[in-house]
């Protein structure tokens, strides 16, 4: 079969031969409801309900986030970095990082949004990580105004110096410059609470990188309490979506976000942190026990693991693509 005739001849024992592409790279015309994954993203974060997107750090939880429900995927520069057992200060390089973004973009259907820590360089830097994340289906890029190398945000005692204002703003610029969808996002993440800096700074950051074309607003704290979060609202008085990662205030109630008029929450590490404790208990229980029969009741069977991976799709491609004995 030509490759330029699977949209003529479709299918075989049921099978639609544009399903053998991985669900990231399906075709509009499969789906002509379902707007790009770039559009969606811009769709929620322009949304007038609180939306959600999940942390995901690999192709298989990425796969998980979107069975579960989630309309968006939250590409976390901790959790990536850590599935690769280095530390969250740019050990990985840009070009891991996006690897790893392909293998989730391939997985997936809905927008993932990365934690691009501060583009990993200079203006020129960005702009080329827009354009190698575009042409990987991911929908957007949060970028936050520290300096090269990054320092993780929770991070307790550590300096956490930012980039001149302008400096950013031109590299917010330079990425809305060089994007070829209309609809890839640029996300800038205010560090300003997180430096030590008080509301008129951050009040000062967002605007200018709001009027530098930034797509939305992260505003980022690490008190236990929403109060920088409460503040800044009340300040920014709806100039644009607000993004917020409430890892430290996770108590405060969800409502409390609508009621402030938060367009985004991400969830940032969660599924990293459960899965260590997942396999720090597994690991434990069998090298202590030198035996599986506690363990093979409590985990994913191996045959869901083959459903994750889409294994079905397999065997109705070979039974299209292989000669039939």
């Amino acid at each position: 079969m030509a490759l330029g005739c699977v949209s003529r001849s479709a299918f075989k024992n049921g099978f639609r031969v544009e399903n053998l592409l991985f669900p990231g790279f399906r075709k509009m015309s499969s789906n002509q409801s379902k707007p790009k994954k770039t559009t969606q993203l811009k769709n929620m974060l322009n949304s007038k309900e609180l939306e959600f997107i999940m942390e995901a750090h690999n192709g298989l939880s990425a796969r998980i986030v979107e069975e579960a429900g989630f309309k968006g995927i939250w590409g976390s520069g901790l959790s990536i970095s850590a599935q690769l057992g280095v530390r969250d200060s740019n050990e990985a390089s840009w070009t891991q990082v996006v690897d790893v973004m392909e293998f989730m973009s391939d997985a997936t259907t809905i927008p993932i949004l990365l934690d691009a820590d501060t583009g990993y360089g200079n203006f020129n830097n960005a702009r080329r990580l827009v354009r190698k994340l575009e042409d990987r289906g991911v929908a957007g890029a949060c970028l936050e105004d520290k300096l090269f190398p990054k320092t993780n945000s929770l991070l307790d005692g550590r300096a956490q110096p930012l980039a001149d204002i302008e400096e950013f703003a031109l590299k917010i610029k330079a990425c809305k410059d060089s994007q070829t969808d209309p609809d890839f996002c640029i996300v800038a993440r205010v560090e300003a609470f997180i430096a030590g800096w008080g509301l008129d700074e951050a009040l000062k950051r967002a605007e200018a990188y709001r009027n530098a074309g930034a797509d939305a607003i992260l505003m980022h704290s690490k008190k236990s309490d929403p109060s920088d979060i409460e503040a800044f609202m009340k300040a920014w008085n709806n100039q644009g979506p607000v993004v917020i990662v409430p890892t430290k205030y996770y108590q405060t109630p969800t409502q409390h976000f609508r009621d402030m008029g938060v367009s985004m929450v991400i969830w940032a590490n969660h599924n990293l942190r459960a899965s260590i404790t997942a396999i720090q208990e597994t690991t434990a229980t069998i090298y202590k026990d030198q035996s599986l029969v506690a363990i093979e009741n409590n985990v994913a069977s191996v045959k869901e693991v083959f459903r994750l991976q889409r294994d079905s799709e397999l065997v109705k491609a070979e039974d299209v693509y292989l000669p039939q004995k």
